[in-house]
């Protein structure tokens, strides 16, 4: 380990604990990945952009690389973090049970994500729409940009109450999350500045996007110019004349 200071202090006994555990295996709830081993689970976040990757026996560190797994057969399991935002941590007992997990919502492309379960959820939420999906509470994955995409194309205004929203137009926002997902995951992810995927090269969905990034252009449905406001803290692009 060579910086212990990310979102929160990865643990000093990791170097006592983790050599000969076998990895038995890996999961993703969220944006957190869980590796299983013999006495408990490795909990890791890759921030905005992090990587964790099988590097070459003898590559040398550079200077985001914070910490090595070295393995059995020579290889080296590298996360590398270049804004600190991610996280190493150990859990042991139940992983699903840990504070950052276990009141998370369901993934967006499961079966359990659907018109009826947003539209039970959102009763009494006054909250807006853009907010209420992107609360990690409510359903895991769906960050800014992605926000952004599913809530035009299902021609939901961001700004609009999560709980005056119909069903109906909660099934259009499920099937717009699903094909909008399903196609950056096809594309890589979304590159803006740093990101890079597993492999480590860069999202090419930012190519289809069709509102994020895009404020004062014209609209690709209706050719009015496209709004941006500040929401949260984020940057939210909407058309005032596709979106209600």
């Amino acid at each position: 380990m060579r910086q212990p200071a990310l979102r929160w202090p990865v643990p000093a006994a990791l170097a006592d604990l983790l050599p000969g555990q076998y990895i038995h295996g890996g999961q993703r709830r969220g944006k957190y990945l869980l590796l299983a081993l013999d006495d408990g689970h490795l909990l890791l976040h890759l921030g905005m952009s992090g990587s964790l990757r099988m590097v070459a026996p003898g590559q040398a560190a550079g200077l985001h690389d914070h910490l090595d797994l070295l393995l059995d057969d020579g290889g080296v399991l590298r996360f590398t973090d270049p804004r600190r935002f991610g996280a190493v941590l150990w859990l042991t007992g139940d992983p699903f049970a840990h504070p950052l997990l276990r009141d998370l919502g369901p993934e967006p492309l499961s079966e359990s994500f659907d018109a009826d379960y947003l539209y039970h959820r959102s009763r009494g939420r006054r909250v807006p729409v853009k907010s209420f999906l992107m609360d990690s509470h409510v359903v895991v994955g769906i960050g800014n940009i992605y926000a952004n995409e599913i809530l035009f194309l299902s021609g939901v205004h961001p700004l609009r109450a999560a709980g005056r929203i119909a069903r109906s137009r909660y099934e259009s926002v499920v099937a717009m999350a699903r094909a909008v997902l399903g196609a950056a995951i096809r594309q890589g992810g979304t590159t803006l500045r740093d990101f890079v995927g597993g492999d480590g090269k860069p999202g090419y969905f930012r190519q289809q996007l069709q509102v994020y990034g895009r404020a004062g252009e014209p609209c690709k449905k209706c050719g009015r110019l496209l709004q941006e406001v500040r929401l949260g803290q984020r940057t939210t692009v909407y058309c005032a004349s596709c979106q209600r």
